[in-house]
């Protein structure tokens, strides 16, 4: 957690920039957020995460790496494979990369039951899953405790990203109406979890210091095999089962 000692040099080159500065520095120490699942996207979003100075972050993962997740999961090694948790596996290497951060490993799987008091502490949480089951555990959380959610979704070479503020933008169950279970492995190239874990920690990192404009009712869609982006707006579904009695006056 936050010292109250700021590296500057660390820091230099994001302090200086228009709208962050010392004040912003200090909403990111302070700040603590969850990763919901350590692989192609939780890497990049904990890596970019840890070396912005956030104070505090709390992974929780149930996985040990494999080698078929090596394409992608950068915070995993071939030494990792089979022999830690992602999380354990993470945790390390992120303390290496910002000893000033704090990392709480919860190799665990989130359920209904324990996703308080795993998240309680959180100002926001990243949704870096691949399993509509699990985000509709963090769905119902964050429409209960209306904690901000940073959502991205990726296959093949392509990508969608937005802001879920619960009560006020499409939930997840706003874009996951039918939940489907798949058989096969899903195809992806690594740059593309890369380019949109990227992303999503710029999200949270705009939603801490409150600089920019989040991706707040909008959804970045990209295919990195075509460079084809687009932003459209996005609107809750009308009878939404989860968010439609959750509304923000």
């Amino acid at each position: 957690m936050y010292s109250g000692i700021m590296d500057t040099d660390r820091y230099s080159r994001q302090i200086t920039l228009q709208g962050i500065g010392v004040e912003g520095q200090e909403r990111l120490a302070h700040a603590t957020i969850g990763v919901m699942g350590v692989g192609g996207l939780g890497s990049p979003v904990s890596m970019y995460l840890a070396a912005a100075g956030i104070g505090h972050l709390i992974l929780a993962d149930p996985q040990t790496p494999e080698k078929s997740n090596l394409n992608r999961q950068v915070l995993h090694w071939t030494d990792d494979v089979g022999l830690k948790t992602k999380v354990d596996s993470a945790a390390r290497k992120l303390s290496a990369l910002n000893p000033m951060v704090k990392v709480t490993p919860c190799a665990v799987m989130v359920t209904p039951d324990n996703i308080n008091s795993i998240f309680e502490e959180c100002d926001i949480i990243m949704d870096c899953l691949d399993s509509v089951s699990a985000r509709m555990v963090l769905n119902d959380y964050a429409l209960e405790t209306k904690k901000p959610i940073v959502h991205s979704a990726v296959e093949g070479w392509h990508g969608q990203i937005t802001v879920i503020m619960p009560g006020s933008t499409p939930c997840l169950a706003c874009l996951f109406p039918r939940q489907f279970s798949r058989n096969e492995p899903i195809s992806i190239i690594g740059a593309a979890a890369g380019t949109f874990g990227c992303l999503q920690a710029g999200e949270a990192i705009k939603l801490v210091t409150e600089v920019g404009q989040p991706l707040i009712s909008r959804m970045l869609l990209g295919d990195l095999s075509s460079q084809y982006w687009n932003t459209i707006k996005i609107d809750r579904a009308k009878e939404c089962p989860a968010c439609s009695c959750h509304i923000i006056t």
